[in-house]
């Protein structure tokens, strides 16, 4: 990502970026050390790739469209989903829901993975709207899913294995 830096000796205490086609525009202020400066720059990095990366997400595998076709699929379209999104900001877990509102996020890790662990983790969290622990029941609806074990078997290998059955 290119960037582009621009100082200003009227521009006191605030940093601000914005992404001119693929280029990075900083404005900063003119005393602010480079060290600073850096950091700065580097957060604002990261907080652009992740909103582009969860633009493309969106686009190329669309959750409301998959999490309809899960819907139909295992739960008979009983399920009433408000919302469901990638979140980028969501790293110690790869999937919430709240069954009280029928919201859903799922994070953008998930989104990189195979579609079949993607599927699982939705199935998951969709089990929720009807089961909100990690009870027998819960997992005998989540296990309705051909590829579960595979799909826990690959997030334990990534890192992850929190709610065992």
């Amino acid at each position: 990502m290119e960037v582009k830096i621009i100082r200003s000796p009227n521009r006191r205490h605030t940093v601000s970026a914005k992404m001119v086609n693929d280029c990075l525009v900083v404005a900063a202020p003119l005393r602010l050390s480079e060290e600073n400066l850096t950091k700065i720059v580097s957060d604002f990095k990261l907080k652009f790739e992740k909103k582009k990366l969860k633009e493309e997400l969106d686009r190329n595998q669309p959750l409301a469209e998959i999490a309809a076709l899960l819907n139909k699929k295992y739960f008979s379209n009983r399920l009433k989903i408000n919302s469901i999104e990638y979140v980028t900001g969501q790293n110690s877990k790869f999937g919430c829901c709240n069954y009280r509102e029928g919201h859903i996020r799922i994070s953008h890790k998930v989104g990189l993975m195979p579609k079949w662990v993607r599927n699982y983790v939705l199935i998951h969290e969709m089990a929720h709207l009807i089961e909100p622990n990690h009870s027998k029941a819960f997992w005998n609806i989540v296990c309705r899913y051909g590829l579960t074990e595979r799909a826990r078997g690959f997030l334990y290998a990534v890192g992850f294995n929190r709610n065992k059955p």
